[in-house]
């Protein structure tokens, strides 16, 4: 469940929202689990689930009202190490396609064809997405240092 959450707020950029994605996805699992526990990769499918309600809820948020300026992460949450805000804030510059592939392949640890079935994408999309995402990834993070 933490892992599932970590990469829902990776790639959502919103950790509350994360929470609530991952809990949701969870919760339909536990429903669905004669069927979801068949699945060649169980977990793929709550973070999808995940990703879907997350996208579902933020055009939900859009269209009630206007974004606010600037979303803070709560205070209880302990800040990381530099080099760990520069790499989250490269990752969320990212196109939300580079950026959930970039998720899905490392965080998830999941194979290029499980990334594309989760993701409902082909192979080659998928490796070209972690490619630029990360070829952008490097350049960002060069220029910090």
């Amino acid at each position: 469940m933490d892992r599932i959450h970590r990469a829902l707020a990776l790639a959502v950029g919103n950790p509350a929202v994360a929470r609530e994605a991952a809990d949701e996805a969870m919760a339909r699992a536990y429903a669905r689990w004669d069927r979801v526990r068949r699945l060649d990769n169980p977990a793929g499918w709550v973070f999808r689930v995940g990703l879907n309600w997350a996208t579902s809820w933020w055009r939900k948020v859009r269209r009630e009202r206007p974004p606010a300026d600037d979303w803070q992460a709560p205070a209880a949450v302990a800040a990381p190490d530099p080099a760990g805000l520069a790499a989250r804030s490269a990752l969320d510059r990212l196109p939300t396609g580079q950026r959930t592939v970039i998720v899905c392949r490392v965080l998830l640890d999941l194979s290029t064809a499980e990334t594309a079935a989760v993701l409902n994408l082909t192979e080659g999309t998928v490796r070209s997405r972690l490619s630029r995402g990360l070829a952008e990834l490097r350049v960002a993070l060069a220029e910090k240092e």
